[in-house]
């Protein structure tokens, strides 16, 4: 055999190795790996962890969001209950008003705490809605405020209850959501009684209001 023949074979013999010997080495790599996503070592993330995170996200800023909005809420109820206590001219109205004070006072600082402890910011003051409901029925006073007064509190609590049983049902905080529904039930007595009290001093009901607005866009086409 001649030495370029030789040579030949040699090189060759050595690529052969070679591979083989990459190939075993990609093999140890994936096997490694796959050890020590087994193992108890720290984990290799996955899709679905990454899922479960952004869905627990969400369901807590599901639960700050409603707690944001239950202390806007209830600020309100205040400062519009004490507004009634001044300004109404019947003492169901006026009662009324100062049960509204009383219970969200209650209320508001139960949720006060919980936002404490959960690291939320809570209003201090109305936002620009409700400080305009409440320069609305400032300008009013007697009969003219009883029925406008009333007909709020009617459409904010069945708001109210609809959104506190929603939390009360599918909260994922414990706190907030024990807070949700301790108070469902107070809420859902503040309703029935707004209802009660709105026909006796002429308030009329969302549909009322919606019927007569339809009538009067048909007349005047």
């Amino acid at each position: 055999m001649s030495a370029v023949t030789t040579i030949r074979n040699c090189a060759l013999a050595l690529g052969i190795t070679g591979f083989c010997c990459l190939g075993a080495m990609a093999q140890d790599t994936v096997s490694g790996a796959q050890r020590h996503d087994n193992g108890k070592n720290t984990p290799i993330s996955t899709g679905s962890q990454t899922t479960a995170t952004t869905s627990e996200g969400h369901r807590a800023a599901s639960d700050r969001e409603f707690v944001r909005k239950a202390a806007q809420g209830g600020l309100a109820e205040v400062e519009l209950g004490q507004l009634a206590t001044e300004k109404a001219a019947s003492p169901d109205v006026k009662q009324f008003g100062q049960r509204m004070v009383d219970d969200h006072s209650k209320a508001n600082d139960q949720l006060k705490q919980i936002a404490q402890q959960q690291g939320i910011a809570v209003p201090d003051k109305l936002d620009a809605k409700d400080a305009a409901t409440k320069a609305r029925l400032e300008k009013l006073s007697g009969k003219a405020f009883d029925r406008a007064y009333m007909h709020d509190m009617v459409t904010d609590h069945t708001k109210d209850v609809t959104e506190f049983k929603h939390e009360a049902n599918s909260g994922k905080d414990s706190a907030v959501k024990s807070f949700a529904q301790q108070t469902v039930p107070t809420l859902e007595d503040h309703l029935k009684e707004a209802k009660n009290i709105a026909p006796k001093v002429g308030a009329k009901s969302e549909r009322e209001s919606s019927a007569v607005s339809t009538r009067h866009s048909g007349s005047e086409q």
